[in-house]
């Protein structure tokens, strides 16, 4: 079969077109200009040269294609680039699922754990938990707009789209080329971070999600909704282990309020004089203290979704980090 993919050379992505090249499967994906060899080594892939707007590119290749998977998106933590967010995120997603639609095509919509709920009382949040005020994500960039490229996905599921909605947790493993979630490994390999974040995240294999989001494509039902997160970790842990693994000493202490807060007025005043926002800001540092736990149940029952040891993701993580980026 032949797959049109988008966000080939981002980490999700990137593994996706490597297992479906390995099943036999062709890849067509969109990319915007020149990418290093090195990046599609091994995959069977054709390149169309464009971005998510480039509306004419985007039918002409869904049209050759037998399913989309649409896993391309801007990810910033922060209250600035929500125009571009959107753009990309949302518009970009109109494009990709109107395409589908016109061509009858199935497709698969890469969302984010963070449009759904947080955890509650240590209870992991699922598919159909309901979103109040005390379970709300920061309404930032990223989630305001990848909560609204799901909406336009549903949007086109009832004009008739056959598309299934995936949900990943925190990825982590090969290929991270540029690196995205394995920055935080490798600014814990960097230097010894004394402080840890207050809250926790679902810690999930790519590997595993990429199989997970092929299976989707496979097996899931119309217009459903699949988490495919993993462990569920404080940040105390997951930073530890990964600091053992960047041969650097574990965190001793969690970021206090005071300093939560110091932090973020810092951070959100620096980007008003700079014009340029910085990991630190009041978003990014309110998502650190919460607790993004979640089930994927459902995607296991549905989809045959499985997790690996979380120990071997973060030993394959840091050797890929050390040798491509230490």
């Amino acid at each position: 079969m032949k797959f049109f993919l988008t966000g080939i050379t981002g980490l999700l992505g990137n593994n996706i077109a490597r297992q479906l090249s390995a099943r036999g499967d062709e890849v067509v994906a969109i990319v915007r200009g020149k990418t290093n060899a090195e990046v599609l080594d091994g995959i069977q892939v054709k390149t169309a040269v464009g971005d998510l707007n480039c509306q004419q590119v985007i039918e002409e290749a869904i049209a050759s294609c037998d399913a989309v998977i649409h896993s391309a998106a801007i990810i910033h933590l922060g209250w600035t680039r929500m125009e571009e967010s959107m753009n990309v995120n949302r518009d970009g997603t109109a494009v990709i699922a109107d395409a589908a639609l016109m061509c009858s095509k199935r497709m698969v919509h890469v969302g984010t754990v963070n449009t759904l709920a947080l955890a509650t009382g240590g209870i992991p949040s699922n598919e159909d938990t309901v979103i109040t005020t005390s379970n709300a994500q920061v309404p930032c960039a990223y989630v305001a707009s990848k909560r609204a490229s799901v909406d336009v996905v549903m949007s086109r599921v009832a004009k008739g789209l056959d598309a299934v909605i995936v949900h990943p947790g925190f990825m982590l493993g090969p290929y991270d080329w540029k690196p995205s979630s394995g920055r935080m490994m490798l600014e814990l390999g960097r230097g010894f971070k004394p402080v840890w974040p207050v809250g926790g995240c679902s810690v999930c294999d790519v590997r595993d999600v990429a199989a997970g989001v092929i299976a989707a494509l496979d097996h899931g039902v119309r217009g459903r909704h699949y988490v495919l997160a993993g462990e569920n970790l404080t940040y105390k842990a997951l930073w530890s282990e990964m600091a053992t693994r960047m041969g650097k000493a574990k965190p001793m202490v969690p970021i206090g309020p005071m300093i939560r807060f110091l932090a973020s007025g810092f951070g959100d005043l620096s980007a008003k004089i700079t014009g340029k926002e910085t990991d630190i800001n009041s978003a990014a540092i309110k998502m650190s203290s919460q607790f993004h736990w979640h089930s994927s149940d459902r995607a296991r029952a549905e989809l045959g979704y499985v997790n690996r040891d979380v120990h071997q993701t973060l030993d394959d993580a840091a050797a890929w980090i050390k040798s491509h980026f230490m």
